[in-house]
């Protein structure tokens, strides 16, 4: 079985004027969770750092991350379900960890849901460890969440293994 190239998208800054597109996707992929307020309110704070990603013009997916010290935080991914499994959620994990290392971080770390076993392998799959479990985190439902973390990431070991995982990437 040969495995298909990832799709590629555009990544760029997210702006104001994109939080009518985020809704929608926040619904399917969350319930609702984020209203305008809680997207204008992250775009308001100097510590965040939030992407999109556009196939033809149309945004499918965001990301973003809150920088404590030299620590980004990641606080949200989500890739459109019509999307899923075409290597966008990939790719805006990679944005991020390029983002968070521009702005000076050292660590990334998130929290995923225990049965999202899919988002765990490409977390895995970029380093990050479980390191812990919060018991009930997720609100609507009472599930756990693991928190999970990477290694130095100015590593070199790192840094070359980021390299190796962006370059299917690569335009």
């Amino acid at each position: 079985m040969t495995r298909c190239a990832p799709r590629r998208g555009i990544q760029r800054p997210m702006a104001y004027a994109d939080i009518p597109a985020l809704l929608p996707i926040e619904a399917l992929c969350f319930g609702d969770h984020w209203t305008v307020q809680s997207f204008q309110d992250e775009l308001d704070q100097a510590c965040s750092t939030y992407i999109v990603l556009e196939l033809d013009g149309v945004i499918v997916g965001y990301a973003g991350f809150w920088l404590i010290l030299e620590e980004a935080h990641v606080t949200t991914v989500a890739v459109h379900p019509d999307q899923q499994g075409q290597g966008l959620g990939e790719q805006l994990l990679i944005g991020l960890i390029d983002a968070a290392l521009e702005r000076g971080a050292r660590w990334m770390t998130l929290e995923v849901r225990v049965s999202n076993t899919g988002a765990q392998a490409l977390y895995k799959k970029y380093g990050f460890e479980s390191l812990g479990r919060r018991r009930g985190y997720y609100q609507n439902d009472g599930e756990d969440a693991l928190v999970m973390w990477t290694e130095h990431m100015g590593s070199p070991e790192y840094q070359e293994r980021l390299a190796l995982l962006r370059a299917p990437f690569a335009p």
